[in-house]
């Protein structure tokens, strides 16, 4: 998503109410809270197979306990309810449901999934699951992943298992979570599962996410309920150009494509972008694309699901920038194929505990632009939140002001947007649990809830009580 300047931050001295059917959560995400990766007949995944390669994690860390949360998932859901959480996104494990992607479900999978969901029902918190939040079963990789068209096709059975089975219970679906992620950085850049760094590989895999989304949405439609809601979440990239110039403008053109349109184009309107096709052209013909394909990916949404940290600061390249500062991990491989002439930019101004800006007005920006261009489609934030460098202080208490302070500022930006027509119905903050942090290991911290990793104990920060009141009350209070 593109924007022509930063807006100026709205002033911070009045409470803002939202609206009534505005719907509040938090969000997680299977392998980075789960554990159990060996339990009940669960299968190694990509993320597994990564972390245990030595070299890629910080520390050596692995999923294999992380939180644990698959044995203190009702304590989990007790906190969720004692926060006063009307939503929980989660995420399924498909090497939990479906061990070798391929074939029947495995019910002691399917079991903890159906007993989680009926516990969230019983608190009055809506379940909220992502089919796909990164952990591709190991076999199905070895298969040749994403970037085979195979890998598509075993989703769409996997989400008819799932469907099958929790149909009854969950009424929202997303199908992927940051399919950006899963292709550029797991096949281009290889700072995520399964590390591979191959330009061409990232675009076929970014294609077949794109069919495996359209695929998985057509079982989800045949099997859920007639009033479920079906959507995808994608880390739309808000990029801003470092000056006004032509070239700059260029460069974000060429990200914009890269980052947005790649998947924006065949799901919301059928068709890739003519330009990303000409800017990738050296790489690849997209012969890969088959007669179809972009009519199966082209499926009808409820709402679409949006990501937002920081922006994404872009120019042509003049040797002061490089890919390794857009914020997503250092490679000597870029996860921007086609785009070796564009450099990108730490923007000024605070940072995050992960590097990264701390501007609200990006939200604003985002949620506009998409809310314009495309304005039938319904917006839920599907994850925001901070890394801060939490600890428990002597009384027993995690202070975390700098979240806080995070939190309110993006608020403020929805609460802007939304009065300026933006159709944002949700937000999700990111994350109830501090947890495994993918290449980071368990060295940043996202919850609201503190966790101490060697006893699993959970301790809700400042930020969590602070989120409590404005889940409760539905008002983002004033400074």
């Amino acid at each position: 998503m593109v924007t022509a300047a930063r807006q100026p931050a709205p002033a911070q001295d009045a409470a803002r109410a939202f609206p009534e059917d505005f719907l509040w959560g938090s969000a997680t995400a299977s392998y980075q809270i789960e554990g159990a990766a060996t339990e009940d007949g669960r299968t190694a995944s990509i993320w597994d197979t990564y972390a245990r390669t030595p070299g890629r994690v910080r520390n050596g860390d692995t999923g294999d306990v992380a939180t644990d949360h698959y044995h203190r998932w009702r304590e989990d859901v007790a906190l969720m309810a004692d926060l006063g959480l009307g939503a929980y996104r989660f995420s399924l494990a498909w090497p939990r449901i479906q061990p070798t992607g391929r074939g029947p479900a495995a019910q002691r999978g399917l079991d903890f999934y159906r007993r989680l969901v009926d516990e969230l029902l019983d608190k009055g918190i809506q379940p909220v699951a992502t089919l796909y939040h990164w952990d591709l079963p190991q076999e199905v990789e070895d298969a040749g992943g994403w970037p085979e068209r195979g890998t598509a096709e075993r989703f769409a059975e996997y989400a008819a298992l799932a469907a099958d089975a929790l149909g009854d219970r969950v009424s929202t679906w997303t199908t992927l979570n940051e399919p950006w992620c899963s292709a550029f950085l797991g096949y281009g850049s290889g700072v995520h599962a399964p590390g591979r760094t191959d330009p061409v590989a990232a675009l076929r895999a970014a294609h077949h996410l794109n069919l495996g989304h359209g695929l998985a949405v057509t079982a989800l439609r045949e099997r859920v309920r007639a009033d479920a809601r079906v959507s995808v979440t994608l880390n739309i990239h808000q990029v801003r150009a470092l000056t006004g110039s032509e070239g700059d403008a260029d460069a974000v053109r060429r990200i914009d494509a890269l980052a947005n349109r790649v998947f924006t184009g065949p799901m919301l309107r059928g068709a890739y972008p003519h330009d990303l096709l000409q800017d990738t052209a050296k790489l690849t013909d997209w012969s890969f694309v088959r007669d179809g394909d972009l009519r199966g990916c082209h499926q009808p949404l409820d709402f679409l699901g949006v990501n937002y940290y920081a922006p994404t600061v872009v120019s042509a390249a003049d040797g002061t920038g490089t890919h390794t500062s857009d914020g997503h991990g250092r490679s000597a491989h870029s996860p921007w194929p086609g785009a070796d002439q564009v450099a990108f930019h730490q923007p000024p101004g605070e940072t995050t505990a992960m590097g990264w800006a701390v501007d609200p007005s990006g939200l604003y920006d985002l949620l506009r632009g998409l809310s314009a261009e495309f304005p039938r489609t319904p917006l839920v934030i599907t994850e925001n939140g901070v890394a801060c460098d939490d600890y428990v202080d002597p009384a027993g208490q995690v202070n975390d002001p700098a979240r806080i302070a995070y939190v309110r500022g993006h608020l403020a930006a929805v609460h802007r947007a939304i009065a300026d027509g933006a159709d944002v119905r949700g937000y999700f903050l990111w994350s109830l649990l501090d947890n495994f942090e993918w290449a980071h290991g368990y060295g940043k911290r996202f919850g609201t809830v503190y966790v101490d990793y060697p006893t699993g104990a959970r301790i809700p920060k400042a930020s969590a009580r602070w989120y409590s009141e404005v889940v409760r009350s539905g008002v983002l209070p004033a400074n």
